[in-house]
């Protein structure tokens, strides 16, 4: 690996602080009413945001400086501790329970999602793996078999809270990386199959499930429960049109859309700013995606081009599932906007993400 630095990608920077703007003003938007209802403060998420911001920029700035090497050397370490967080997290009276997931740690006023975690320590792993193991992953028994077992592993223990979305997510990150670094692929389609047939087992093994998937392909057949958060999101994107109705006029956060700063934080941003504004976010992600692969291309070694791959992947992934939700394309799966969704540990994780992205760049020709 080349030992000369050079300045990190400014514009990668600049996107991501852009993103993250947009983020804090939106959060705020459209959380205020909520906010002063249940806890008589509009700024409470727009603060707890600002301060997740806050320790996710110096992280980001730190990693940036940081060998992106480092994480193959501590990557054994980090996944096997997000493991073991996987399995504290269920244990009762010490993991939080959510709109029925327990997947949170309580820290003080503050809680972690271990989950998140696990995704970028299962991006470092598995760089470290495929890097070391490029030329057995053609082969199905010693190259694919080891490391999609790690992966069903951590997708197992992230079921049991149950949270499919990051589970996905995961898996899906997982797979592009393996894909790109060589495997077969008539072996994903033979696994495809198998986990086509596993992931209906999963929505068949849960009632709320298969509301999820019906209430996406036909959302007004019950308007009132599994149909409820589509159709709303759906009634604040349409208004919006092709201005919005501007900046903090949305209807749909008094109360329509349950809580808006969230998953659904798209929706508000399309009826407030329009379809101008949305198509904006969407070119900044576009962008982003644009600099992690030049910059994973560029890396020096296999090992920088697989994390930084795997980096862009899970942010593309998340863009595009949280988009497709929100505009009534896919069914309702519980994953945030990266940068814009309120949400601490989501918000420090794609952070730490792009600081490791920024060192690779500081090493990378492109």
């Amino acid at each position: 690996m080349s030992t000369k630095k050079s300045t990190p990608d400014i514009i990668l920077i600049v996107i991501t602080l852009s993103l993250l703007a947009v983020g804090l003003i939106m959060v705020y938007s459209a959380s205020a009413i909520w906010a002063t209802y249940k806890f008589d403060d509009s700024f409470f998420f727009a603060k707890r945001q600002l301060l997740f911001a806050g320790v996710g920029v110096v992280a980001m700035f730190f990693i940036m400086n940081l060998d992106y090497w480092t994480w193959r050397t501590w990557a054994k370490i980090l996944i096997i501790t997000c493991f073991v967080l996987l399995a504290i997290v269920l244990i009762p009276g010490i993991g939080m329970e959510r709109n029925g997931s327990r997947s949170w740690i309580g820290v003080g006023a503050f809680s972690v999602q271990p989950s998140e975690f696990m995704k970028l320590a299962m991006i470092a792993f598995l760089a470290k793996y495929l890097s070391e193991n490029q030329k057995k992953i053609t082969s199905f028994k010693k190259g694919l078999v080891p490391s999609l077992s790690l992966v069903f592993l951590a997708f197992a223990m992230i079921m049991l809270q149950p949270d499919l979305g990051t589970g996905t997510v995961m898996v899906g990150t997982s797979v592009v990386m393996i894909y790109v670094a060589g495997a077969r692929i008539s072996h994903f389609v033979g696994l495809g199959l198998l986990g086509l047939a596993g992931f209906i087992g999963l929505i068949l093994s849960a009632p709320y499930r298969i509301k999820r998937i019906t209430s996406f392909l036909n959302p007004w057949e019950d308007p009132l429960d599994s149909g409820f958060q589509i159709i709303q999101s759906l009634y604040a994107i349409g208004p919006g049109g092709l201005f919005g109705l501007g900046l903090g006029q949305s209807r749909q956060k008094f109360f329509y859309l349950p809580e808006p700063q969230t998953d659904f934080i798209f929706a508000i941003l399309a009826e407030e700013l329009g379809f101008i504004g949305g198509s904006f976010v969407i070119l900044l992600f576009s962008l982003l995606l644009w600099r992690g692969v030049r910059i994973a291309l560029g890396a020096p070694d296999l090992y920088g081009s697989f994390l930084g791959i795997g980096i862009i992947g899970m942010i593309a992934i998340q863009v595009i599932i949280n988009i497709g939700v929100v505009t009534g394309l896919m069914p309702v799966t519980g994953i945030t906007l990266p940068f814009l969704s309120y949400g601490g540990s989501s918000l420090t994780l794609m952070l730490m993400a792009v600081g490791v992205l920024l060192n690779i760049s500081r090493y990378a020709r492109y």
